[in-house]
């Protein structure tokens, strides 16, 4: 123990009672216990008084797949303890907005569907290329992934006819001098 290594006896020792723990999503009956433990632990250590757990943040905790066990939902626990206002525990999980599109294409090619997609959400979004309301935000693609997306499948900007000019300007007469 001196030079900081594991003893190789003792491993076999403490297997001479295994404990076999399931992992945390087998065992989502543990959760609010946790939560709570976790909960009380962090305002403690941080000085934040955390008196009420939503019933909705619970549920979304209880139903998470916790990939990273009970060290993830400790960190989550405490982050949210960190960032809790008015003593109410917030929904420490990242909210994910996965939205169902369908696509109208009358290929199957997945060029063609692609190209569609792009084209329906350009449509969609007003050809709003950027922001957070951009179609790139929606198909969750960089502005400049998108861009060139475009200019490879050959999409480009209709040219708008309603106020004359090419981007809603005005045509000017043409002056001849």
């Amino acid at each position: 123990m001196e030079s900081g290594e594991f003893r190789s006896d003792l491993y076999y020792r403490l297997n001479v009672f295994p404990l076999l723990l399931p992992p945390l999503r087998a065992r989502h009956e543990d959760i609010p216990a946790l939560v709570n433990y976790f909960v009380d632990l962090y305002s403690h250590q941080i000085g934040k008084a955390v008196m009420h757990i939503p019933e909705t943040t619970m549920s979304a905790l209880s139903a998470y797949s916790w990939p990273g066990n009970v060290r993830e939902l400790q960190n989550l626990v405490q982050r949210a303890v960190i960032l809790s206002c008015d003593g109410v525990l917030p929904n420490p999980l990242p909210s994910i907005h996965v939205e169902t599109v369908t696509v109208m294409s009358k290929s199957t090619a997945l060029k063609e569907v692609g190209r569609a997609l792009i084209l329906q959400t350009l449509e969609a979004s007003g050809w709003m290329i950027g922001g957070p309301d951009g179609a790139a935000a929606k198909l969750g693609l960089k502005r400049t992934t998108l861009l060139y997306k475009m200019k490879k499948l050959g999409i480009f900007r209709p040219v708008s006819s309603r106020n004359g000019g090419p981007c809603g300007a005005a045509q000017l007469p043409a002056v001849i001098s």
